[in-house]
């Protein structure tokens, strides 16, 4: 959801409620419908606290999650990169090739995966370059006291590398499950309700509209904030983007060219294997 349509749902359901209270005015009695307006306001602030504070949980827990996914696509850039430069000290064989195939791991996510989680419909586990690389490491005995410390360190770093990929995919899931939904969209509606309730004949007008204008507004912008935290793919404004592994694609084509050598990049500009 960009920037626009978020305005224009937050307009739309506010104009809605406000529509609703004036309407509702039209017969209200003076004072409201409530006979002790005391009392009134104190059960309106026992649900409207209830809701806060369940809104302000759940909105820390997509906001958790929200970092994570930002951290894990983060980390997993700098591993590929730090990856590439220790295959530079495994056995030259090995090593060029496993450079290749690094470079089409970044190209992958950047061209392949990333659009699909944009569109929601990602559900590939493994990348096929993380597998490539793991069959070409399979082969290989270090003999050499450099390579065997590469060969040790690579290990590690793989092991890493997957556990920020996890955490990269796990947001793409969202975390917030469809029971929680239920009972956040049936607490605003019910805090919807219970305003109209307040509604008063012999009070002007704008000030109805402010009342549940005001509520309308908080409820409605906290609820697609939320929305937005859940879904940190979702290719609108504020979404997380593949900038870290694109600046890493460019970190390689760099170390490539100091490396010198040939190394084989076995997929083209979209990540996809030649031939």
């Amino acid at each position: 959801m960009d920037l626009l349509w978020a305005f224009l749902l937050v307009g739309a359901v506010s104009a809605a409620a406000i529509g609703a209270m004036l309407f509702v005015r039209r017969t209200a009695p003076e004072g409201s419908y409530f006979e002790d307006g005391d009392r009134a306001s104190g059960v309106f602030g026992v649900l409207a606290t209830g809701f806060a504070v369940l809104l302000g949980f759940v909105v820390f827990l997509a906001f958790a999650n929200y970092d994570a996914s930002r951290a894990g696509a983060e980390a997993e850039s700098r591993l590929v990169a730090q990856q590439f430069e220790t295959a530079q000290f495994l056995p030259a064989a090995a090593g060029g090739q496993l450079s290749g195939e690094l470079v089409c791991y970044a190209r992958a996510v950047v061209e392949q995966e990333w659009p699909r989680m944009e569109s929601g419909d990602f559900t590939q586990a493994t990348n096929p370059w993380g597998v490539a690389l793991f069959r070409t490491l399979g082969p290989v005995d270090p003999q050499r006291p450099a390579e065997q410390a590469a060969y040790s360190k690579w290990l590690d770093q793989t092991s890493d590398r997957e556990q920020a990929r996890a955490d990269r995919l796990h947001g793409a899931e969202g975390v917030i499950p469809p029971p929680l939904w239920i009972v956040l969209f049936l607490s605003a509606f019910v805090l919807f309700a219970y305003i109209l309730f307040f509604a008063d004949s012999g009070e002007r007008r704008k000030v109805q509209a402010m009342l549940m204008g005001g509520v309308a507004v908080v409820i409605t912008s906290t609820m697609v904030l939320l929305w937005f935290l859940d879904n940190p793919y979702h290719g609108g404004f504020g979404a997380l983007e593949p900038t870290a592994m694109e600046r890493t694609l460019g970190i390689l084509a760099e170390e490539i060219a100091i490396v010198g050598g040939d190394i084989p990049i076995p997929c083209d500009e979209q990540g996809a294997p030649r031939g």
